[in-house]
């Protein structure tokens, strides 16, 4: 266990281990779905999946819309590349960056499950499908990370050439 946790990056902390923990915790106490796990090793596995979820749908839903909205102005990713060779402080910048993206899905995952929460007590064929419904997002959701995260390496390979 503690070879695993030294294996841990920063990055894997505070974008998916803290955000799946605080996700559980702030959803117990807001809904009637309880994700608290009393073994620590399968606890430590489903919180850090849970915010690998968040994260996903930050990168996947709140960047995208926040860019559409304009709200967010991004430089192209050449020009990232580039600018972190020259510049080791940009990579930690980023970091920071999607831990703040993470924690803004985080709240509105909070929200949504809050609403699902309400509306599968309203319609019993939610609560009844919520696994299907659940299958069904995690598998387009990370359907769409994969095809982000192909599209960062082709461009990190075209912007090295």
């Amino acid at each position: 266990m503690k070879d695993l946790l030294d294996k841990l990056s920063s990055y894997n902390i505070f974008n998916y281990l803290f955000p799946g923990v605080v996700f559980v915790v702030i959803a117990s106490k807001l809904t009637s779905y309880n994700f608290i796990q009393q073994d620590i090793l399968v606890g430590a596995f489903l919180y850090y999946f849970i915010g690998l979820v968040i994260s996903r749908i930050g990168s996947t839903v709140v960047e995208p819309v926040l860019k559409f909205i304009k709200f967010l102005k991004f430089t192209e990713y050449k020009s990232f590349v580039k600018a972190s060779k020259n510049d080791t402080r940009i990579d930690t910048l980023s970091e920071v960056n999607n831990m703040y993206r993470t924690i803004c899905s985080l709240f509105l995952m909070l929200i949504a499950i809050k609403g699902f929460n309400w509306l599968s007590s309203k319609w019993l064929i939610l609560a009844d499908r919520k696994i299907d419904f659940l299958t069904i997002f995690l598998f387009l959701l990370f359907l769409f990370s994969y095809r982000k995260q192909t599209n960062y390496i082709t461009q990190r390979i075209e912007a090295n050439e």
